[in-house]
C-alpha cells in the first residue's frame, strides 16, 4: 500500500474522524453497561481500565513532577473523572446526540470568553439555540434531570480543556494520561464501586474493556497522529462535528431516531463549533524544563468524554 506524502497512509483528517467515531461509538455502547452497574459504575470500569491500560504503555514520571504540578494534575484528573459520570448519567436518561450538544456548550464557552470579542459569543448562543431545537421543551416532555447532568458535564468540560493547558503547558504524551486517568478512575470510585458492587462479572469486565479502549485509549493514539499532521485550528473545526457522530451511532446503535427538528439543531450546534474555532490558534509557553511526559511533538490530548478519558 503506497503511503501518503508526509505521512502514512490514512490522511490526518480520515484518524479524526475514527477518533470521534471510537469515542461516540463508546459512548453508545456503555448504555448496556450503565443498565447493569450504573452510570457512575461504568464510568469507574471504563476509566480503571484505560488507566490500566495507559500505566502498562506508559511509566508515570512521578520524578518530574512539581509541587506546581500537583494541583492542576489533581485538578484534571477529578475533572475528568466527575465530567465522565455526569455524562453517562445524561446518556442514561436523554439521547446521546443531545447529551453531547448539551456537553459541546462548555468548550464553545470557553473559547468565546477567552477570544474577548463579542462577535464570539454569538456560537455559544447559536448552539444554545441548537440545543433547545433538540430537546423540543414545547413537547413538554423534557428531561431535567438529564439535561442537568449534561449540563454538568458541559461545566465539566470547559474546566478539563484549561486544566488541560495548564498541563500540556508543563507535559506531554502519553505519560500525562498514566497520571490523570487513575486520578479520575479514583475519584470515579467513590459513588461508582458501591453501585457496581454485586454486579460484576467477566462479561461485564469484557464489556468495560471494550468501551475502554474505544475510549480513551484508541482515540488518543489517533488524535496524536493526526495533530502531528494538521493545525489545531482545523483539528478543531473538524472535531465540531463530534455531536452529529453522537446523533449518527445514536440512530445506529440505540435506535435514537431525531426528528427534522432536532436536526436542525445539531446542524446549529456543528456549525457554531466549527466557527468558534477560527482564530483559535494558540502557542503554548516552552516547557519549563526538559524532562517530559513524551516526545514533545504529542500534545495532550484535549479530548471530551464522553470525550473525556
Amino acid at each position: 500500500m503506497s503511503t501518503r506524502k508526509g505521512g502514512g497512509p490514512i490522511p490526518p483528517w480520515g484518524l479524526t474522524v475514527a477518533a470521534m467515531f471510537s469515542v461516540q461509538l463508546s459512548s453508545a455502547l456503555s448504555v448496556g453497561l450503565i443498565a447493569e452497574v450504573g452510570a457512575a459504575g461504568t464510568a469507574w470500569l471504563r476509566l480503571s481500565l484505560g488507566a490500566i491500560i495507559f500505566l502498562a504503555i506508559a511509566r508515570p514520571p512521578l520524578r518530574s513532577v512539581r509541587r506546581p504540578d500537583i494541583l492542576p494534575l489533581l485538578g484534571l484528573g477529578i475533572a475528568t473523572g466527575l465530567m465522565t459520570i455526569m455524562f453517562l448519567a445524561a446518556v442514561e436518561r436523554i439521547p446521546l446526540g443531545t447529551t453531547v450538544a448539551i456537553e459541546f456548550l462548555g468548550p464553545l464557552t470557553v473559547a468565546a470568553i477567552r477570544s474577548h470579542t463579542r462577535r464570539a459569543l454569538a456560537w455559544p448562543v447559536l448552539a444554545l439555540l441548537g440545543v433547545v431545537l433538540l430537546t423540543e421543551p414545547w413537547h413538554g416532555s423534557v428531561d431535567l434531570l438529564g439535561i442537568m447532568f449534561a449540563a454538568i458535564a458541559a461545566a465539566g468540560w470547559g474546566a478539563y480543556i484549561l486544566l488541560t493547558q495548564l498541563v500540556g503547558d508543563r507535559f506531554t504524551g502519553i505519560g500525562a494520561l498514566s497520571l490523570t486517568v487513575p486520578i479520575a478512575a479514583a475519584t470515579a470510585a467513590v459513588v461508582g464501586i458501591p453501585q457496581a458492587a454485586g454486579h460484576l462479572n467477566w462479561g461485564i469486565l469484557a464489556g468495560a474493556l471494550g468501551v475502554a479502549i474505544l475510549m480513551p485509549v484508541l482515540p488518543f493514539v489517533l488524535e496524536l497522529k493526526a495533530l502531528r499532521r494538521m493545525t489545531s485550528t482545523a483539528f478543531g473545526t473538524l472535531m465540531s462535528l463530534e455531536p452529529a457522530f453522537a446523533v449518527l451511532l445514536g440512530l445506529l446503535v440505540l435506535h435514537q431516531q431525531p426528528t427534522i427538528v432536532q436536526f436542525v439543531g445539531i446542524a446549529l450546534v456543528v456549525v457554531a463549533g466549527a466557527a468558534s474555532q477560527r482564530g483559535g490558534d494558540r502557542k503554548p509557553p516552552p516547557l519549563a524544563e526538559p524532562a517530559t511526559m513524551g516526545p514533545a511533538s504529542e500534545p495532550l490530548s484535549v479530548n471530551g468524554p464522553g470525550q473525556e478519558a
